[in-house]
């Protein structure tokens, strides 16, 4: 019997050390052109603004990462393991696949949904997704200084 390529994945999120109560799900789904990613995530730590010479907490980079690996090795850089944002064009940040929008939160929940023609759903099976403690600027290399990872998921299939 011919196996079918995957055109659905899934990823359960669960927060670090920082912050233990994130947990949530990302959906993975193939559509026409593209994947539709969709993320509901609660436990999301309040908004705070910048001040002086510090980052705000939130909006939150949300972004595929290279290893599907969530292990917290190093308590002062949590999921390292995960390695750099998924990128097999080799693409200057904020054009890298593993690019998404920031995660707005409200009261600690975020949900929300976006279309990207970068992957399929096959493409990303085992590699991890990572929310950020910043929100992601776009330009700075390689990663957008988006902060601390906060919270991360493997990616599976969805059989």
């Amino acid at each position: 019997m011919r196996k079918l390529k995957c055109n659905r994945a899934l990823a359960s999120l669960k927060g670090g050390i920082m912050y233990p109560n994130i947990y949530g799900v990302v959906y993975f789904e193939e559509v026409l052109g593209g994947t539709e990613v969709t993320a509901e995530i609660w436990g999301l730590p309040l908004y705070r603004p910048a001040i002086l010479d510090s980052q705000p907490v939130g909006p939150f980079g949300f972004h595929i990462h290279e290893f599907g690996i969530c292990e917290i090795t190093d308590p002062n850089n949590p999921f390292d393991s995960a390695g750099g944002h998924y990128n097999p064009t080799n693409q200057p940040h904020g054009n890298h696949a593993g690019d998404l929008p920031v995660l707005f939160s409200n009261n600690g929940y975020s949900m929300m949904k976006v279309f990207t023609n970068r992957f399929k759903p096959r493409d990303v099976i085992g590699r991890s997704i990572i929310i950020h403690e910043n929100p992601d600027d776009y330009r700075s290399q390689p990663a957008g200084n988006s902060g601390k990872r906060i919270a991360c998921g493997i990616i599976c299939e969805i059989e």
